[in-house]
Formats: C-alpha cells, structure tokens, sequence
C-alpha cells in the first residue's frame, strides 16, 4: 500500500492522495482574469491523477502582481472565470486549491521567457513595487516605497477580501504565500525589511504582518477548510532569515488555526547560493514538521515515485508538492501508481482503456 497514494484527510477536507501541484505562475492572464489557458493547465493536472490542483500566485491587489499578466483575484470580476477551473478540477475528484499573494519589491516585473531583468518601467506599462523599506531586490530592480502603517492594513484586508471571492469561486485549500522573496516574506526577512518600527528590527516584529494576515484570513475561511502557509525556510545568505526562526514561525501559526507548513526556500537575495539537488529542501519541511509538531508539504526537485514514497514513510512531510515534474509529465500521479504497486490511483473513464480494468475509475460528470 502506497502512502503517496492514499487519500490524505486535514479538517473535514479528504484529498485523494498526498500529490499536489505546486502553485507555478503561467504569466498567461490579462486583467487578472483566468482564461482558456489555465483551465487546461490545472484540469490536465486533475485529470492526471493529483489529489491537490493549486493555482498559481494569485495577487490580492493590481499593483502585487509579479507580472502584468499575472492572474488576480482583487475585484469580483475575477471570480467567475476560476469558478470554471474549480468545477472542472473537483468534476475529476480533485481538490481545488489557490494561492494568494503580494509580489512587494518584486512586482512589475517581465515575463522571464523575455529575457529581460528587473523592473517594467512606468513608461513601459509598469508601475510603482511597494515593500517594508526602501530596499530593491537587486540593481535592476526598482527600489520600492516603503509601505505606511495604513497601507500595511490595506493589505491584510486584500489578502481577507481575496479569500472570501476565492471561496465564492469554488476553491476548498486557500494558501497564504510567505516566501520566495515576496511582500511578506520580505518583511520576515531581516535583508529586506529595516524599519524601526512594530513590523519591523526584531524577529517578533518581522514576523507580525505575517501572523496579522493569516489570523485575518483564517477568520473568514471556514472553519472545515484548510489553510496552508507557504515559507522559505531559509534565504541561504548569512544574517538573512534562517530555519530556527521558520520552526518558530510554524509555531505560532499553528496556534492561529494553520493546518500544513508549505516548506520551501530562497528568493529574497540575488546572490543567494543554493546547494540545488534532488529533495534537497526536505530537511527543512522535516525540521519543521517535528519541533512545530504540524503538518508540513515538501517541494524542489521530487522527480521519481520511490523519491516521494520515502519522504512520506520517512515523515520528512506530509504532501509531495511537484512542479517542474508535473510540467513534464501531467499524468505522472497515474504512472507513479504503476511504479509502486499499481491499482490505487483513480483513472478517468474515459481513459480506461489505457490502463488495466481492476484499475479504479472516476465518470466526470460536467453537466449543468
């Protein structure tokens, strides 16, 4: 019996078995709005057998985006075209999840199939990133407005407004992004944030708009739904954040009502050197998940099935996030099945006749 293939239960929510894809920006939406190109995106992935399909970085406010052609979901406008993904992903018996986030000192930038680096000037269409202080991500990059107290608490109420239209739209895990080098992660991190005042210098104070967000969100997200909370464990630089504070993070966030530690790493230091190899985040997402004593999803160069199913039965995490394997392969949840052991995982029907007949099939059914 395959522990990546069982069915995986947090709250009231089952997820069919512990694969999901990891949120990936496709840099393929106009005004925020989710289009063609996402539905098969995410539905490929559903159909290919992950238990948990997540969107990419979805920005709370126009001016979060990554890119200007990033997905959003800060008007009421931008529901109904994920409300397609959504019935879609669960008509496959997968479960919809959405990432929300805030790009900070990291937005405005270009699609990196470009190749162009750095900040999308005003004159040619960008805008103005904003952070916790007046610190660009690197020379090429805009140096940011620091936000005021006022603005901070715009924020926090556009992460809130966001997960209330991402309910509305159908989505059943809403993940809070707090890493790669992003608004809030940036205000975790002492090589970004420098203000001198409550969200700011100490690690309690680095720490707050973080917690001040989730609390926030977790308040009008239901109480049987879970929430997740992406981290960088580490910026991989000196004096910058490091693991014993994402263990403490962990804590506390779990103590507000947070259900799973999305451990990954990176993102807030241009001249980070990661020691990039296979699983080599997993550490981390262990370290996490027992001295914070909450479940935790692992991510980064998870190829091969055995690779997963010994993170699992090792207790290194409790969900296999897969990204650039399930951009090769969107079926690899189904050929992971045959690899260990076969039969567990559920096939479309009307793909039956690739596959054996004791293999368990799931009849979609999209009708009105």
């Amino acid at each position: 019996m395959s522990m990546l293939l069982e069915p995986y239960t947090l709250r009231q929510l089952t997820l069919p078995n512990r694969i999901a894809v990891s949120p990936m920006c496709q840099y393929s939406s106009v005004d925020g709005l989710a289009n063609d190109w996402h539905l098969v995106h995410l539905g490929s992935r559903a159909v290919g057998g992950a238990g948990l399909v997540v969107t990419e970085a979805v920005a709370v406010t126009a001016d979060g985006r990554i890119t200007a052609e990033d997905l959003g979901l800060w008007e009421d406008a931008q529901i109904a075209p994920l409300q397609r993904i959504t019935r879609f992903i669960t008509a496959q018996g997968s479960i919809p999840g959405i990432q929300l986030a805030h790009a900070g000192r990291k937005a405005s930038t270009y699609r990196p199939w470009l190749g162009k680096h750095g900040s999308v000037t005003l004159e040619e269409g960008g805008w103005q990133p904003v952070g916790p202080s007046k610190i660009a991500f690197d020379p090429e990059h805009t140096v940011p407005s620091e936000l005021t107290h006022a603005q901070i608490q715009d924020v926090v109420q556009a992460f809130v407004a966001s997960a209330r239209r991402a309910l509305d739209a159908g989505f059943k895990v809403v993940e809070v992004h707090a890493a790669h080098g992003y608004l809030l992660h940036q205000f975790l991190s002492p090589l970004s944030n420098q203000r001198q005042d409550e969200y700011g210098s100490c690690f309690e104070n680095r720490i707050r708009l973080t917690l001040q967000v989730v609390e926030a969100v977790r308040a009008v997200w239901p109480a049987e739904l879970p929430l997740f909370v992406r981290v960088s464990a580490t910026d991989w630089v000196e004096d910058g954040w490091n693991p014993d504070e994402t263990v403490e993070l962990a804590r506390r966030l779990r103590v507000l009502g947070v259900d799973l530690i999305d451990v990954s790493s990176g993102g807030t230091s241009s001249n980070a050197e990661i020691p990039t190899g296979p699983g080599y985040q997993t550490r981390f997402a262990e370290r996490v998940r027992k001295e914070s004593e909450m479940a935790t999803g692992t991510v980064g160069m998870i190829t091969e099935p055995a690779q997963a199913e010994h993170i699992l039965r090792t207790g290194q995490a409790d969900l296999i996030f897969l990204a650039r394997e399930l951009l090769r392969d969107p079926y690899w949840p189904l050929h992971a099945d045959d690899d260990l052991g076969g039969h567990q995982a559920t096939w479309p029907a009307q793909y039956q006749r690739a596959t054996s007949r004791s293999s368990p099939i799931h009849e979609s059914d999209l009708r009105d």
